[in-house]
């Protein structure tokens, strides 16, 4: 009995075995499936219910045990929150990248602060002595 399955050939035969089974060969490899966060988020919480083990939910879904246990991994670290509040998920290390470049730019927003306060007080130091006219500068709010 041969099937045509997707992009995969398999060749079913009961030849050849004791028991009388089918033995499956493979003549073509499978297209790497994709599943949605919330089928995989599903497949996760089925292998928490009472009486069901990783190994019948992969079998059930078709896929290997280890990458269920890998989604369990990342479900139980967190991976899976941003699924579900339907927020964007961004790479950790963008995430650095971006503290990064903020600390950057708070430390030139800090010494920028500091040199027009310096400035302020050059301003209010040179009227007291008369060097600078006392009319309000120009563009410069709140500044007299």
């Amino acid at each position: 009995m041969e099937e045509k399955l997707g992009a995969s050939h398999i060749d079913s035969r009961t030849a050849g075995t004791k028991s009388g089974s089918s033995v499956v060969v493979v003549s073509q490899a499978e297209r790497r499936r994709r599943w949605a966060p919330a089928e995989k988020h599903a497949m996760v919480l089925e292998t928490y219910e009472p009486g069901k083990t990783v190994s019948f939910v992969a079998r059930k879904h078709g896929i290997g045990p280890s990458q269920l246990f890998l989604w369990r991994r990342k479900m139980e670290e967190g991976a899976m929150v941003g699924v579900g509040s339907e927020e964007k998920v961004i790479p950790e290390s963008e995430v650095k990248q971006l503290q990064e470049r903020i600390r950057r730019l708070e430390r030139l927003l800090g010494q920028k602060t500091e040199e027009v306060e310096c400035l302020k007080e050059a301003v209010r130091l040179a009227r007291e002595k008369k060097l600078i006219s006392r009319k309000p500068l120009r563009g410069v709010a709140d500044f007299e």
